[in-house]
């Protein structure tokens, strides 16, 4: 299970050579480069390498990959479920209880083990066949198979940049096929989230220093577009990682607003953790203090504690607000899959030219 080396990826650079693993975000403030991964649900694992060096996603290598039967994904709620929880969000933004939340769902099939590689599947050949199927500004790979840690992403979305003092965030809310499927509904909803991202970022950035640079402006990805706002701000003194993730975490634009209040739903109607889904992944640069945190959406990981073998695992969910169609955003969460559950599973040939989703 364990054969295959740490590694991680990001922007067109492979670290390896493992030299830390802790769970104490103050090591991100020491040295060296770290690889992150945080969980929906709080777990923190940084990784810090030794070696990094350029080197792009090459060309995905047949056979490297096996993915999913097309046909075994699962879903932690079904069609059913999902609208009742949709309308029982509803009920509680009726109630005051709360203006928006996001309610998500995982899907799960099990992950044949290719005869290579000591039987065992690796996370960084789905992030070749991403990187082709569904190209994303913010794609990855952390393997760390001994700390649990094996992540492919094609996130689309910043939860976190950090240069020096400077921060920056860029939350999504609002999606679509085309830019005409998006409805006011969609922009006021991102205005929501752009609010509580502020909030967030007031609370460890430094008085009047935090701003909002771009709001709703429109975003092109592979099959679907998206409504996407930058945030900014000027770290306070004395504030460093420890501080900003407590004050930021988890991400608003996965969450809802009020925070406190949807992650109190979000609990009650998802059946089972998001785990890396809807966390923050990425790297940190210490040295030249430096960092990006991707949101953990479109984002695959492997599940290898469960009964009956390895399970590839990928999440996908929607923001509801007062205005929301329960079968809209069911329809939503399945847009934001199709693609992707394809590549995984080789049904989308990996050429970086077919960019229209089904």
């Amino acid at each position: 299970m364990h054969d295959l080396p740490p590694l991680a990826r990001f922007g067109g650079l492979l670290a390896t050579d493992l030299r830390d693993v802790t769970h104490d975000p103050a090591a991100l403030e020491s040295t060296g480069f770290w690889a992150v991964a945080a969980d929906f649900e709080g777990r923190l694992v940084c990784a810090r390498f030794g070696d990094i060096r350029p080197d792009p996603v090459r060309a995905p290598v047949p056979g490297a990959w096996t993915g999913p039967d097309a046909d075994q994904w699962t879903s932690s709620l079904d069609r059913a479920a999902y609208i009742a929880g949709v309308r029982r969000i509803r009920e509680h933004i009726e109630a005051g209880e709360v203006y928006q939340a996001n309610l998500c769902r995982v899907m799960s099939a099990p992950l044949p083990e290719p005869p290579g590689a000591g039987g065992t599947a690796d996370v960084d050949a789905l992030t070749a066949l991403l990187a082709r199927g569904n190209p994303a500004p913010y794609a990855g790979t952390i393997r760390l198979p001994a700390h649990g840690v094996e992540i492919a992403t094609a996130s689309p979305e910043l939860y976190l940049r950090r240069t020096g003092r400077h921060i920056e965030s860029g939350p999504i809310k609002g999606t679509g096929r085309t830019a005409a499927d998006l409805l006011p509904k969609d922009h006021a909803e991102n205005v929501m989230i752009v609010d509580l991202v502020r909030n967030d970022l007031g609370r460890v950035c430094a008085t009047g220093s935090v701003a909002v640079p771009e709001l709703c402006a429109l975003e092109e990805h592979p099959g679907l577009v998206h409504l996407v706002s930058t945030v900014t701000g000027e770290l306070a003194e004395g504030a460093g990682w420890p501080e900003l993730l407590a004050a930021t975490f988890p991400p608003g634009s996965v969450t809802g607003a009020p925070k406190s209040s949807a992650l109190r739903i979000i609990e009650a109607l998802e059946t089972v953790p998001r785990g890396p889904y809807c966390g923050g992944i990425g790297w940190v640069d210490a040295d030249r203090g430096t960092a990006e945190l991707a949101v953990g959406i479109r984002t695959f990981w492997i599940d290898r504690e469960t009964p009956g073998g390895p399970r590839l695992c990928f999440g996908t969910g929607a923001g509801i607000t007062w205005g929301s169609d329960p079968d809209r955003e069911w329809a939503e969460t399945e847009l934001k899959a199709a693609r992707l559950l394809r590549v995984a599973s080789g049904e989308i040939a990996a050429h970086a030219s077919e960019t229209q989703a089904t």
